[in-house]
């Protein structure tokens, strides 16, 4: 038997590798012993995401270069979909322009997010002169109509947003706010489930919130025994005012493991500057003229991103990391969050979240030997791999908990 080939043990979560047997078989289904297999991982199952707002713009050639850098470090990609932008007047959206980044990024195996479905903020302001069943009409309008009209692009959305704070909020006037005051949170977040789920039954649908306290978890709880259908649940971690810590972050993960569905990181981000002062209660509070990254914080960046992604990795319940802005030109807050500077140059945090993600924790293209049993022993990461024995080349996809005696038909030369 040949000996099992291990991404970096010093670095991969231990309960992440999963236990990989590939079966070649001749066209009889009978063993070959000793064949050639050749194995390289193509994509994880773990989602390693980005905004992608910015990318594929025709003719921009700093965007065809931030577009490079996004695609050799990311695999699920973040659009836009704030409907105050989406839909600056009602009728006319920006649905062509999504649609084809969205189909530009599925061409290259990315796996794509919308967000959000409905949110309080960024509602658009004409939804305001209508009354709440017409606020109720428009809402499960617009549901129906992009989760039904990027069905097939988009994998998953964040079905609303932010639903700790919806009904109190008071920064300013909107209706979605309105109709949770006038008919309960709860009917406002079954609106958004239940009509994406109508819209798109082969979507996933995310639960989204800033909010990571015991509110958060009774809105959870709510939710759940309301018989409302949670595919996963987000968690936004802005980490503006400094890194929370792999204990803080690991006690977040315990206690929204306990509901049952996935866990999404959805909103990460640390900056490469100066952090935000502490008794700042709103990040968005927070104005400055300027915010520059430092090479000292780019260092403190790197050491803490990669800190960050190994914790999370590390927690079983977790399926997806999603960093909030690739560059500092277009980061959220004008904060120094992104991993490449505003002069489209990377920063350490790039380099070593692409050692960690491609390198270390990536199983590399490799010519394998079967056993006496024709069998080929491997350990690697859940998710696609290409297999290519005899010239033969195709697609395995491993799940979590390995991939067990799994055959690949390769017909031996006959001999007569």
């Amino acid at each position: 038997m040949t000996a099992p080939i291990t991404p970096s043990a010093a670095s991969a979560p231990g309960d992440r590798l999963e236990p990989i047997q590939l079966q070649v078989v001749d066209a009889d289904g009978a063993p070959r012993p000793g064949a050639s297999v050749t194995v390289e991982q193509a994509r994880h199952a773990f989602g390693f995401g980005c905004t992608a707002f910015a990318l594929a713009q025709p003719g921009d050639q700093p965007a065809a270069e931030l577009e490079r850098l996004w695609l050799d470090l990311f695999d699920t990609a973040t659009l836009p979909f704030y409907w105050r932008w989406y839909e600056q007047t009602p009728g006319a959206t920006d649905a062509d322009r999504l649609r084809a980044l969205a189909a530009h990024l599925r061409d290259r195996g990315v796996r794509i997010k919308g967000h959000p479905l409905l949110w309080h903020t960024l509602a658009p302001t004409w939804l305001q002169e209508k009354d709440d069943q017409g606020v109720e009409d428009a809402i499960r309008a617009r549901i129906t109509r992009e989760a039904s009209g990027f069905a097939g692009l988009v994998d998953q959305w964040d079905a609303i947003n932010e639903t700790v704070i919806l009904p109190v909020f008071e920064a300013e006037e909107n209706a979605v706010t309105r109709l949770a005051r006038a008919r309960g949170r709860m009917h406002v977040i079954r609106l958004a489930f239940e009509t994406a789920r109508a819209a798109d039954p082969t979507a996933r649908l995310v639960l989204n919130d800033f909010d990571l306290t015991p509110a958060y978890e009774e809105v959870i709880e709510e939710c759940l025994e309301a018989g409302v259908q949670i595919d996963a649940i987000g968690l936004q971690t802005h980490m503006h005012q400094g890194y929370r810590g792999e204990e803080q972050i690991t006690e977040v993960l315990e206690r929204f493991s306990r509901f049952g569905p996935p866990l999404q990181m959805t909103e990460t981000t640390l900056v490469s500057g100066d952090l935000m002062p502490a008794h700042i209660g709103d990040l968005n509070d927070y104005v400055v003229d300027s915010w520059p990254s430092t090479p000292a914080g780019e260092e403190r960046q790197a050491d803490e991103l990669v800190r960050h992604y190994r914790t999370v990795l590390a927690h079983p319940a977790t399926e997806s990391l999603t960093y909030w802005g690739l560059d500092d030109a277009s980061a959220w807050l004008g904060a120094p969050a992104g991993l490449v500077r505003a002069d489209g140059t990377p920063k350490p945090g790039y380099h070593a979240l692409r050692e960690l993600i491609r390198e270390q924790w990536w199983v590399p293209r490799g010519e394998h030997r079967a056993d006496e049993n024709g069998v080929v022993h491997l350990q690697g990461f859940a998710g696609d791999y290409t297999v290519e024995t005899d010239g033969q080349v195709r697609e395995v996809t491993v799940p979590r908990g390995g991939l067990l005696s799994q055959q690949v038909p390769a017909p031996a030369p006959r001999r007569d």
